[in-house]
């Protein structure tokens, strides 16, 4: 058993009829922060200078360049603040607590002016059936600590296994990060081939599944699934997918999605958690693979 598999407790219980409340509108406001990371990064391929990393304290836009200077912005689980910092010693930090997308969006644009930073985005959040602009959501208004801690540590040990399961790969692979349009951590392996375009696929998902991958990632609840869980897919999903057996044996293939589920409930209740994520990750990824013809003797480590 691997060192980093020894305490199933690490992985903490996240309902999502307990925290959905929260977690909607801790979408929200990192959709506010995330459109600043667009707004000041370079476009990279497939979007990645968009999304955040997972920090010592919660998630973070890493340094951005802003002028002369770099801005790096936080949110912090562990104190319940959202920090500020620039590069030549400025800091700012307010507290997370409950109030509307409306008063955040208000206090983060004081926040930003009160540093000299002035940062031009499309008010409105993206990938949501109806969205309500920032300014006018008085609807998503809460915000729990214990949760918001709570979803913090699972990102923390999901990012610690991403990153491991990582290290088996050595074609074009992404960094483990956290997509604030999607809600998600994720982390994607590339074969290197083109992919075929996708039919009535719009400017972001052109780009971002440009090339064949297999994705893997975590969603905590969101987007109608109602639950927490692992997943992977690959893009474009090879015949047969859906009849393959991975491991553990309580994942399963989602037909209605098109993606492999590994339930974090189900995670939780193995003898190894860590252990069982890597076996999901990897047994997904090879079943995938394999049957799409990848070419895996030079990919892989």
């Amino acid at each position: 058993m691997n060192s980093i598999d020894q305490d199933a407790d690490l992985w903490p219980e996240l309902k999502w009829a307990n925290w959905s409340k929260t977690a909607e509108t801790l979408h929200m406001w990192t959709q506010i922060v995330g459109k600043t990371r667009l707004a000041l990064s370079p476009l990279q391929a497939h979007w990645w200078n968009v999304p955040f990393y997972v920090s010592a304290l919660g998630l973070t836009t890493s340094a951005m360049p802003y002028g002369k200077e770099l801005l790096e912005i936080e949110f912090d689980f562990v104190n319940h603040y959202l920090r500020f910092r620039l590069s030549n010693g400025a800091s700012l930090s307010t507290p997370l607590h409950p109030q509307s997308v409306a008063e955040f969006y208000s206090d983060y644009q004081r926040s930003l002016a009160a540093l000299g930073v002035i940062v031009k985005i499309h008010p409105v959040p993206v990938e949501l059936k109806d969205p309500i602009p920032f300014a006018e959501d008085i609807q998503h208004s809460a915000y729990d600590r214990q949760s918001a801690n709570r979803f913090w540590r699972a990102l923390i040990r999901g990012n610690q296994i991403f990153r491991q399961f990582s290290t088996r790969f050595i074609g074009k692979i992404s960094p483990v990060h956290f997509f604030w349009g999607s809600f998600d951590l994720a982390v994607t392996r590339f074969s290197g081939r083109p992919a075929p375009p996708r039919a009535g696929a719009d400017s972001i998902t052109r780009e971002a599944y440009s090339h064949e991958v297999i994705s893997a990632g975590f969603w905590p609840g969101n987007g109608g699934f109602g639950d927490a869980a692992f997943y992977c897919y690959a893009a474009p999903a090879p015949l047969g997918l859906d009849k393959e057996t991975i491991q553990p044996g309580t994942a399963r293939y989602d037909t209605t999605l098109g993606e492999f589920i590994l339930r974090y409930d189900d995670l939780r209740a193995e003898l190894s958690p860590n252990d069982a994520l890597l076996q999901f990750l990897q047994s997904s990824y090879e079943a995938a693979a394999n049957l799409a013809g990848w070419d895996r003797r030079s990919l892989e480590r």
